[in-house]
């Protein structure tokens, strides 16, 4: 049970549980864009170049997602931020960058739970191996 402090008498308790929930999703929702899209500082101090560069970033995300909708990835937001920006220049289409992200990391993940239900650690040419394309 939570207790939140208001000064607005007139609205139901329920009513304010609820914006603040709402108003945590968007905390969060510019948490996540301050940590992946690192706007660590502005490249501007008007206030027209602050808001174009935080509309940048929140275009960036709803294209990220888009992308990750339109795939079907499995792959978070973040990891499909780091693909892009690994391969921005190349000639591959999208959707076998983030295929080939997945299936290396796939490999990856079940070579280090064979190995941690064996008890055994893998040499360097096998982790080379379980995370390299074929």
């Amino acid at each position: 049970m939570f207790n939140f402090l208001t000064n607005n008498f007139a609205i139901p308790a329920q009513t304010v549980a609820d914006l603040y929930q709402y108003r945590w999703q968007v905390e969060l929702f510019f948490k996540w864009i301050k940590q992946h899209l690192r706007i660590k500082s502005f490249f501007g101090t008007f206030e027209n170049a602050v808001k174009s560069q935080i509309w940048i970033a929140i275009s960036v995300y709803i294209l990220i997602a888009i992308i990750k909708n339109r795939l079907d990835s499995k792959s978070d937001l973040y990891t499909i931020l780091q693909i892009l920006s690994l391969t921005l220049l190349e000639k591959t289409l999208l959707a076998q960058l983030v295929t080939r992200m997945e299936s290396i990391s796939d490999t990856a993940y079940t070579h280090n739970q064979r190995r941690r239900s064996t008890g055994k650690r893998g040499s360097v040419s096998d982790e080379r191996s379980a995370t390299t394309p074929a």
